[in-house]
């Protein structure tokens, strides 16, 4: 059995498949708190990974992120942050080429991708890389040294 302190524990003994958003929200909640812990123990890290599997296994069925071309990553973080195709004329120089890109008839390049994850504080790999890998990448979180892929609330992330 897995020992951790009281306020980490669940109203459950055991973690056991998320079936509701309430319980949904308690597992995050629990990780919320784990994951700001300075020390955790290894008991703590051991709850850690199953609460993240369960919320994983939940999420994956009920919260699932569908592929998205890089323009359609671009517009929902457009979209999440309330911006305009103007409002991204310092990454694209001109409106033609924001229009174009919008529009599809050109792609973004290393130099727009790279000036757009600065914008929107994710990584560059987010314009090209798979459904699972952008999905861990906007996860990324630091669990005591450890790459750990804690579940957030939204596909986007938001401007802070």
């Amino acid at each position: 059995m897995i020992a951790v302190h009281g306020k980490y524990a669940l109203e459950v003994s055991s973690p056991t498949p998320i079936t509701s958003e309430r319980q949904h929200e308690q597992y995050l909640s629990v990780l919320d708190r784990l994951a700001s812990k300075d020390n955790p123990t290894t008991e703590e890290e051991k709850y850690a990974e199953v609460l993240m599997i369960l919320v994983e296994a939940y999420e994956e069925h009920h919260h699932s992120i569908p592929d998205a071309s890089p323009v359609e990553v671009l517009r929902a973080l457009m979209d999440a942050n309330d911006l305009r195709q103007k409002d991204l004329l310092a990454i694209f120089c001109s409106e033609s080429v924001v229009s174009e890109v919008s529009h599809r008839k050109r792609d973004l390049n290393k130099t727009h991708i790279g000036k757009l994850s600065k914008r929107f504080n994710v990584s560059p790999a987010v314009f090209f890389l798979s459904r699972s890998i952008r999905r861990a990448l906007w996860r990324g979180s630091q669990f005591k040294g450890l790459a750990f892929l804690f579940p957030c609330r939204s596909f986007v992330p938001r401007r802070q």
